[in-house]
């Protein structure tokens, strides 16, 4: 495409309001709120199953955080840690596996409260760096490093796991809490060369132990008519700011446009001389914020001649994580993430379903699908030149399907416990929407998914016999376009910052065959 530089910059700024930015609402801490800060800090036992058996573990949350806000104003943790200290005997595994250093990716779900309104958010992608693992005699003296813990004698191991968190606003007056819940671990183990281990990791899903007060923080909130406000201050209007609305008409909140409009004018003074400079890449901190919601649907096996039931899967969202805005072509790219999360796992509930194997045979089987490698990527391009501002959504992910509880023909059959497709396979789904009005599927409000998908051979199947061929002929697809198709329904989303939003706490939607 060719773009005449000077056309362009006299071009209107188009903003995207469909998917995944419509939520971005709020996403802006307000500069008007000059709250006294808080370090909050809350110490904690979780339980947490290891291979070792069941253990407790010392975790420390910590925060910065505002003593008060009004209704609908950003509140955005900061200094956000989550102190894990991991017993001797959770680490003997990690030894058995010749591995020097262990690092961890921890997700923590927070319960942000206000009155009788709730809602979860995840603190994701809390990083802790690499640390030396302990050696037995080595505990007297070590230094782990900073941010990586120290070891006395058999004190076990500490990360750190540190990083950016979503904003929240509370839309009510009243005393507003944060309450960790649940946690989750990704473990990763290197050997000496820097090599990952076999296998290279652990995923570890904690719950608190019963019996604490487990409150981070609680924040004052204080509406329009609170008499205990307190006078406003030099230049600031006596009335607060409107809350946020629950499902916002249209583009960006105002704080936001103003610093996207500023960047857009520098970019635009620069046309001229570097025409090529017109996509923009907004940074992720103004717009990047998590949500929470439940998709179901069915997936056919055409070999089988049936569909099986999926969900409803708990999905937990990662949004904007970049976002392109290129006025020149009237158009803006969002990429998002998602993680299905089933009691700790990243995978779906597993599904019982029976089809008709090789058309007469009667086959029962439970399947679960595990979702691997990185989160689900989510790719929103939305075409901004045109008053419906139309979209199309890409959804990505890779799974492992797992078989187990077989029985053919009413009689079981013993598949052992690690029958799977023997790589993974790529599901792909696509959705497609406008924002004015709504329709269609958009990511914010949810909508139909569809795509298709290729069951790679089994393995693993059997034991007393190689049942790997039987499954492999039965389910597995020779690569043909139309063989596995798939219809996922997702509900809309409930996002960290709008907590009591009519989609909080999310629903789980009614699947569409």
């Amino acid at each position: 495409m060719t773009v005449d530089a000077r056309a362009a910059a006299r071009r209107p700024i188009h903003w995207a309001v469909g998917g995944a930015l419509v939520v971005a609402t709020a996403l802006v801490p307000s500069a008007e709120s000059a709250a006294a800060e808080q370090k909050s800090e809350v110490a904690l036992r979780y339980d947490c199953p290891f291979p070792s058996g069941p253990e407790e573990v010392d975790v420390v949350v910590s925060a910065v955080l505002p003593t008060s806000a009004r209704t609908g104003e950003e509140v955005r943790p900061g200094q956000v840690a989550v102190e894990v200290t991991l017993p001797p005997t959770a680490l003997a595994r990690f030894a058995g596996l010749d591995a020097a250093t262990l690092s961890a990716v921890a997700r923590l779900t927070v319960r942000n409260s206000v009155g009788d309104t709730s809602a979860d958010a995840s603190w994701q992608d809390l990083t802790a760096p690499p640390a030396e693992l302990p050696t037995a005699g080595a505990g007297e003296g070590a230094d782990g490093g900073e941010g990586q813990g120290e070891d006395e004698g058999d004190a076990g191991l500490t990360l750190t796991a540190t990083g950016d968190v979503p904003t929240v606003a509370f839309g009510s007056p009243g005393r507003a809490t944060l309450t960790p819940g649940a946690l989750a671990l990704a473990l990763t183990s290197l050997t000496g060369a820097g090599e990952p281990t076999t296998p290279p990791g652990l995923d570890v899903a904690c719950t608190p132990a019963p019996g604490q007060e487990p409150e981070l923080a609680a924040i004052a909130i204080r509406g329009d008519q609170d008499p205990s406000s307190p006078a406003p201050r030099p230049g600031e209007s006596d009335s607060a700011p409107e809350p946020p609305p629950a499902r916002p008409a249209e583009g960006l909140p105002p704080t936001a446009r103003e610093r996207i409009d500023a960047l857009t004018e520098k970019r635009r003074e620069a046309l001229e001389d570097d025409p090529g400079s017109c996509p923009i890449e907004i940074p992720p901190e103004w717009v990047m914020t998590t949500a929470e919601t439940y998709a179901a649907g069915y997936a056919n096996a055409a070999k089988l001649d049936g569909a099986a039931a999926l969900g409803p899967a708990f999905m937990k969202v990662v949004l904007n994580k970049r976002y392109i805005n290129d006025s020149c072509a009237s158009t803006v790219d969002v990429s998002s993430e998602v993680d299905f999360d089933y009691e700790g796992k990243r995978q779906l509930p597993p599904t019982k379903a029976t089809f008709l194997s090789y058309g007469f045979m009667p086959t029962t089987a439970t399947m679960t699908l595990e979702q691997v490698g990185p989160p689900a990527a989510i790719h929103t391009h939305t075409v901004t030149n045109t008053p419906t501002y139309p979209e199309e959504t890409t959804v990505t992910a890779r799974l492992v399907m797992r078989l187990s509880d077989v029985e053919v023909n009413g009689v079981p059959l013993d598949v052992g416990p690690d029958c799977r497709t023997a790589r993974p396979f790529e599901q792909v789904l696509k959705g497609y929407g406008q924002s004015y009005p709504p329709a269609g599927y958009l990511v914010a409000y949810g909508g139909s998914l569809t795509g298709y998908a290729h069951i790679p051979p089994f393995e693993g199947c059997g034991t007393t016999e190689d049942l790997d061929p039987i499954f492999t002929s039965a389910i597995s697809s020779p690569g043909k376009k139309a063989d596995n198709y798939t219809k996922m329904t997702q509900a809309p989303l409930c996002v960290a910052t709008n907590p009591e939003g009519p989609d909080c706490p999310p629903r789980k939607p009614e699947p569409e065959r």
